[in-house]
């Protein structure tokens, strides 16, 4: 694939380059389409993106939406066939300013004035369409094989929400047809697995803008899996001897300054409630609080390790557009804790710590993560504590601690937490790019900022090294990160309803709904689906809408037998069998967890 530089020559694209070239020279092609389409278009930015490809554009008074996006995309592809050459030559800045200006280009012309005076300022043009770029580009648009518009939004001028909303045009671009194809089947795909349709779908939680954008409501079903989660690992803490405290989700501006937050973290916080005096906040994370408990007394060496669990609501403002469903909300439940130790305790206490997040990881069948040790940015502290040694003692401290635990990991700068470095566990979705599940972070600096004690075996006081850790990291998080693994097929002992009783038709219902309260007596979650529709409907509802694992269905013949006909949604087989049989079977899933 030839491509022509902003000096004006052409080259063979190396491959690495390819992608971006033509996501590019695809945006500059939606630009063309677009002008064609709407004269009245100014244009903003339009880069290349990781995976595609956009472009800001001032409509004036017209509003778009994606029902318009095939015009547009049709125009391109007319643009593409017209097969026309992208030519690339210079100008001085005022003859550029100039050359914008009479083409109403207003947004380029204040794009100059951010460029340094010696910039040299290119323009590239294909046809009638004329774009100041620094390329490099396609040398003929028909070179563009494959692309597709995917979306329209809103975007504000630079970034900045004091300026005017403009258009965003979406699209993605790739070497071949059989690519897009690809890519097009991992969207379908990905909508196929989102755990907002599928929330909505299965009834697990909802959202209103009533209540508040990025702040999820958890339905019975949904909140069931929730307390299910929760006391799992829970269960998993109190064997490990973890204390569990409940602690409130506000607490003061001075709490905040004392740790350091207020600082590193103010511009995301909920702003300050000023009462009586006081100003408080929605609390962005617990370590303040812990710290708290830990100073509620004194503590010897004997005490430690000392290890405060919560399952705590925390607060992010978050901007709007990267709001995703429980995925990533306002308002989250954090699996946090934070383990009080002595500087001899952090190796063992870091390898169990290790331990609890793969034996949760084998539980739930997550093979695909990396460890990640994330460290401050030497080059750019603002953001960090300032204490340079503390940063290469605990650096040196976690990365010596991992690398005597034999866990493989790779380095990243500039993912620090603002008091110290941290082991991220990065999962990788079944769609999308991957994120932090799990998290453990050593910590020197808010000990010492909170003045926390204990007294050591030879009488002195010491300061306790802090090592914060999340293992599901937030529940909400980790419930659409499953959601979206298993599409709402749960297994048995996650599953909001576990068992649906089918009456075949109102003959058998007085037996339907003697098994029904027989199962509940079992503790077992069931329902009784007593609607008055065709038993075929019912079973479908029941495995494809409400992923049920396991489907009783009765009619005249068992009620006579006294035995139920049980419909697995793993086989789609039915066997007939005992209740009794049938419950311990079930019983023997939800108490083994089975996947």
């Amino acid at each position: 694939m030839k491509i022509i530089y902003n000096d004006g020559h052409t080259a063979d694209c190396p491959a690495e380059e390819e992608l971006e070239v033509l996501r590019h020279s695809a945006a500059h092609i939606m630009a063309q389409a677009v002008k064609r389409l709407y004269p009245q278009a100014h244009f903003a930015y339009g880069p290349a993106t990781e995976k595609g490809f956009y472009y800001d554009v001032d409509l004036g008074d017209v509003k778009l939406s994606e029902e318009d996006l095939p015009a547009i995309e049709k125009e391109m592809q007319k643009i593409v066939k017209e097969n026309l050459p992208f030519k690339v030559y210079p100008l001085p800045r005022q003859e550029a300013i100039k050359l914008m200006e009479d083409r109403g280009e207003l947004y380029k012309v204040e794009h100059i004035g951010d460029l340094a005076e010696d910039a040299v300022i290119t323009f590239y043009q294909q046809g009638e369409y004329i774009d100041m770029c620094v390329g490099p580009h396609l040398t003929y648009t028909k070179a563009l094989k494959a692309f597709k518009l995917t979306a329209i939004s809103g975007a504000y001028w630079k970034n900045d929400a004091e300026n005017k909303m403009l258009t965003r045009l979406n699209g993605v671009a790739f070497r071949t047809q059989e690519e897009l194809a690809k890519y097009e089947e991992q969207v379908r795909e990905a909508k196929a697995r989102d755990h907002r349709r599928i929330g909505k779908e299965m009834m697990l939680f909802m959202t209103d803008d009533l209540v508040g954008k990025g702040l999820p409501m958890f339905l019975p079903k949904g909140y069931t899996i929730w307390q299910q989660l929760e006391e799992y690992i829970k269960e998993k803490e109190r064997n490990l001897d973890y204390q569990h405290v409940m602690t409130p989700c506000v607490g003061t501006v001075n709490l905040y300054k004392t740790s350091g937050h207020w600082d590193h973290y103010k511009e995301n916080m909920f702003p300050a409630m000023e009462l009586e005096d006081e100003s408080f906040v929605l609390r962005p994370m617990n370590c303040p609080h812990h710290m708290m408990i830990y100073a509620n007394q004194m503590h010897s060496y004997r005490d430690l390790p000392i290890r405060i669990g919560e399952i705590a609501h925390d607060f992010l403002f978050e901007p709007s557009g990267t709001l995703k469903g429980i995925e990533r909300g306002r308002h989250f439940c954090q699996n946090d804790a934070h383990l009080f130790v002595t500087p001899e305790q952090i190796k063992d206490e870091v390898s169990t710590v290790c331990d609890l997040i793969f034996d949760v990881y084998k539980d739930f069948g997550i093979t695909d993560y990396r460890c990640v040790l994330s460290l401050r940015d030497p080059d750019d502290k603002k953001k960090y504590h300032q204490d340079d040694e503390m940063w290469n003692h605990a650096e040196s401290a976690l990365r010596e601690v991992l690398t005597e635990l034999g866990i493989q990991f790779t380095e990243e700068i500039g993912e620090a937490a603002f008091y110290g470095p941290k082991l991220d566990v990065n999962v990788q979705p079944a769609v999308g790019a991957e994120y932090t599940l799990s998290t453990c972070q050593l910590d020197f600096c808010l000990p010492a900022k909170f003045d926390l004690k204990y007294v050591d075996r030879d009488g002195t006081e010491k300061t306790p090294v802090v090592i914060h850790r999340a293992i599901l990291g937030s529940l909400d998080r980790f419930m659409a990160y499953l959601i979206e693994e298993t599409k709402g097929v749960f297994p048995v002992w996650l599953a909001p309803v576990q068992v649906k009783v089918i009456p075949v038709s109102e003959k058998s219902l007085d037996y339907a709904e003697k098994i029904y309260a027989e199962i509940r007596k079992m503790k077992l979650r069931v329902e009784l689906d007593d609607r008055n529709e065709k038993v075929g409907y019912k079973i479908r509802s029941a495995r494809q809408n409400d992923k049920v694992p396991y489907m009783i269905i009765v009619g005249e013949k068992e009620a006579a037998e006294g035995n139920i006909s049980v419909r697995d949604r793993a086989t789609d087989q039915t066997e007939t069998t005992t209740l009794d049989v049938f419950v311990a079977k079930v019983k023997e899933e939800v108490e083994t967890r089975k996947r």
